[in-house]
């Protein structure tokens, strides 16, 4: 008797830490007029998110409760990305012509232009910053060239920015999750060491040091299909794409990076469920992505994943100083994620 009772007390124990260690995602603001794909994290208290229709909503209590504030002037453009540096400084990218990036100081109440680029055909996809100073937009192939421009100043002054790659026909970037380009640490020559990928008909992985690209064995041949997005952390990095007109399909979505010695690319051996737009380290082994068939947790460095929930996201992040997980997506819904 008392040897089933311990037996039913392990496995009451365990099912219960089963049930804590779950992730929890809870939805914490919505609107219907908006699709939101930029999402910016600066600390457990502040987050900012922008998308169409001209919002950017910003909390600073953590996500209890969020402002939503439609831009003056551009209530019709697509804000696809933003980068927050506390929570009264924050720039958004507007995507299509004219090319258009804001900038505000005041919390969010009046923003400014710092860049404009009215050149047919122009379209930005994404922005990152490295240590809130030095930062990179990168656009759309343009007189067949891919467009890069750089800041070294939080984004007050944007100057373009020449690269070697050239594009392919049908290759771009995607605008999904602002997340497909990253600034590297290191520098080179006394430019920004740029790790960005592409999608569409060709989906190249682009360093520095191959200013040519290598192609990334993940699905393409088609204008929806290839690289959406890139988490890097010390030596390693993961990309995570699909095809997003068939977002339920979970081949060749998600490439394994390792820099330790020179460039290694392996596929996980349990792959994200399904196509996949954004994609974060948490820690050392834990990682989060999420697309518009739901959102993976893996913790062991990306080799292996689990389906959290088939809730569409298009976006998630991680507070750059903190340890809140938010994720943002279709009609405007941001959630915060519990591991």
């Amino acid at each position: 008797m008392f040897l089933k009772s311990l037996v039913l007390i392990f496995l009451c124990l365990t099912m219960v830490a089963t049930i804590a260690q779950k992730p929890v995602i809870s939805v914490l603001d919505s609107i219907s007029n908006t699709s939101l794909r930029g999402l910016s994290v600066v600390n457990d208290k502040v987050v900012w998110c922008s998308g169409s229709n001209g919002k950017v909503a910003k909390s600073v209590n953590g996500g209890k409760t969020f402002v939503w504030k439609t831009v003056t002037g551009y209530e019709k453009r697509d804000f696809r990305d933003i980068e927050a540096f506390d929570a009264n400084t924050a720039v958004i990218m507007a995507i299509a012509e004219p090319a258009v990036i804001l900038k505000t100081h005041d919390g969010g109440i009046t923003w400014n232009k710092v860049f404009e680029d009215t050149t047919k055909g122009m379209f930005l996809d994404a922005m990152d910053f490295l240590d809130d100073k030095e930062g990179v937009v990168v656009g759309d192939p343009v007189n067949g060239k891919f467009f890069f421009a750089y800041t070294k100043d939080s984004g007050d002054y944007w100057t373009p920015l020449n690269t070697d790659a050239k594009p392919d026909s049908g290759e771009a970037f995607f605008a999904s999750s602002g997340s497909n380009i990253k600034v590297m640490r290191r520098q080179i020559g006394g430019e920004p060491a740029l790790l960005y990928a592409s999608g569409g008909t060709k989906s190249r992985l682009f360093y520095n040091e191959f200013p040519h690209g290598m192609v990334l064995p993940v699905v393409q041949g088609k204008e929806s299909t290839g690289a959406n997005s890139i988490a890097v952390l010390e030596n390693k990095a993961i990309v995570v794409g699909g095809d997003f007109t068939n977002d339920t399909a979970s081949s060749n979505n998600c490439v394994l990076i390792d820099f330790t010695d020179g460039i290694n690319l392996s596929f996980p051996t349990t792959p994200p469920n399904g196509y996949r737009s954004s994609v974060v380290f948490i820690d050392s082994q834990t990682l989060l992505t999420c697309g518009t068939s739901g959102v993976d947790i893996s913790y062991d460095g990306g080799n292996n994943w689990k389906l959290v929930s088939k809730e569409s996201f298009h976006v998630v992040q991680k507070a750059k100083h903190g340890k809140n997980i938010f994720l943002a997506g279709s009609n405007g819904r941001i959630a915060k994620i519990i591991l």
